[in-house]
């Protein structure tokens, strides 16, 4: 396995783990390689001095792994809770009960909303979820 340090053309850093370097050009080429920031699929590699990892890897490799899984994984969340849910802002607490209750057309919302104020939308039988977002690179 080869890892390499990679940027979008937004200047968002990340990794990526391959099985060679022509994997990358391959999977580059193909659109496949995705920022996990902004979904921007024009990827390079950064300049850097590349890794080879071992078979079993050390537990810091193996932990830099997981953590851009992660990313890449809330990165692709967020970009899909953007494009398919309204965003209410801070009314998010009033927009679940109003699509709870039925007072308006149920659709998918997301906002922000205190932890006091998830507690009791769950304790109102309202499924309420809490998304750690990243924070955007190009903001």
């Amino acid at each position: 396995m080869i890892v390499f340090d990679l940027k979008c053309r937004h200047d968002h850093p990340f990794q990526g783990w391959f099985k060679n370097g022509d994997a990358f050009d391959t999977q580059s080429a193909a659109g496949e390689v995705a920022c996990p920031i902004c979904g921007d699929t024009k990827v390079e590699k950064a300049p850097m001095a590349p890794r080879l990892v071992k078979a079993r890897g050390d537990a810091v490799e193996r932990r830099a792994q997981v953590m851009a899984e992660v990313t890449r994984a809330l990165g692709d969340l967020r970009r899909q809770v953007e494009e398919k849910c309204d965003y209410v802002g801070n009314k998010f607490p009033e927009e679940a009960r109003k699509i709870h209750y039925g007072e308006t057309d149920a659709r998918g919302i997301y906002g922000e909303a205190t932890k006091e104020e998830a507690e009791a939308l769950e304790d109102e039988g309202i499924d309420v979820a809490a998304i750690p977002w990243l924070p955007r690179g190009d903001n």
